[in-house]
């Protein structure tokens, strides 16, 4: 990347990180994909249409997802460049816009989260203090609804205070609350006392606190030892079960998006697929004109 470039990536990536609150991951991903469009394009600030319209060909074979995401980072950053008056018009109609379909997230079945905890739970009562952290870990992901890193990163003193929450920077340094039930406060009570006092993670792993990648592998480990294809679970998955089991059971839309840190309601409008037969037994009984044609087929000849 010219040096010229490198220097409006660095304004960017500071103006995100002040005004918006990105975070590190965040702002290296923007960089990554600026850098790799800069690849293709040579000129990036100052790039027209001609330069943007390369991308097209050279991003052909990316999953749509990719290709919506690197796009995004452009427009963004061209967007920044117009606001700052660092370059007087807007390319970004030049870049490729895929058709993107959101998935459903994966769901697992309340039997199958049964499942996990039986298992986990007899494989506990062993007080093998593995045992007795893989527990915990499962009671914070289903229970609470925490996003991976979330988790991983919780300080040794997370849950020392009796408190039924815990207030977590999540993404973009925003605080909010997350539920902790008595099983998970019980469940890392139980691990804590394995591990010597003071310690700076409350799951460490080697030098620092246990990896995304080594949660993964245990989430999918448990899974296995449950009888469930482990393919089908990860730490994200357990985050959407949490969720679906929540709104099945009666919460409130909003509230649910507090509780998993979403910052627009339409990304925790996706979990309302889930349980269809619910909201329409909920019209049948609750609607006005439901109400009433049941008041009528109940009154008297």
């Amino acid at each position: 990347m010219r040096a010229e470039d490198r220097a409006l990536v660095d304004r960017f990536a500071d103006a995100l990180a002040a005004e918006r609150g990105a975070a590190r991951n965040t702002l290296l991903a923007y960089r990554s994909d600026l850098a790799t469009a800069a690849e293709v394009m040579g000129a990036l600030g100052s790039a027209g249409a001609d330069e943007i319209g390369r991308l097209a060909g050279a991003w052909a074979e990316l999953s749509p997802a990719t290709l919506a995401r690197r796009s995004a980072a452009l427009r963004r950053f061209y967007g920044f460049l117009v606001d700052e008056g660092l370059r007087p018009d807007d390319p970004s109609a030049a870049l490729p816009r895929p058709r993107t379909v959101r998935p459903l997230p994966r769901i697992l079945e309340r039997q199958e989260v049964d499942a996990m905890f039986a298992e986990a739970e007899a494989r506990a009562a062993s007080g093998e203090p593995l045992r007795l952290r893989n527990l915990a870990l499962l009671e914070l992901l289903y229970g609470s609804g925490l996003r991976a890193t979330e988790l991983v990163s919780l300080p040794g003193a997370a849950l020392a205070r009796p408190e039924p929450f815990l207030i977590l920077a999540g993404k973009g340094g925003k605080e909010r609350l997350v539920p902790i039930s008595d099983r998970a406060r019980e469940a890392v009570a139980r691990w804590r006392e394995t591990q010597p006092g003071g310690g700076a993670w409350l799951f460490p792993g080697g030098t620092k606190h246990i990896s995304r990648v080594r949660l993964f592998q245990l989430v999918r480990a448990m899974a296995a030892e449950a009888g469930i294809a482990p393919e089908r679970v990860s730490p994200h998955v357990l985050r959407h079960a949490f969720a679906t089991h929540l709104l099945a059971g009666g919460a409130d839309l909003r509230v649910l998006q507090a509780l998993l840190g979403h910052a627009d309601i339409a990304t925790t409008q996706i979990y309302t697929h889930v349980d269809v037969g619910r909201l329409v037994e909920l019209v049948n009984r609750v609607h006005p004109l439901a109400r009433g044609a049941l008041a009528k087929h109940d009154r008297p000849a």
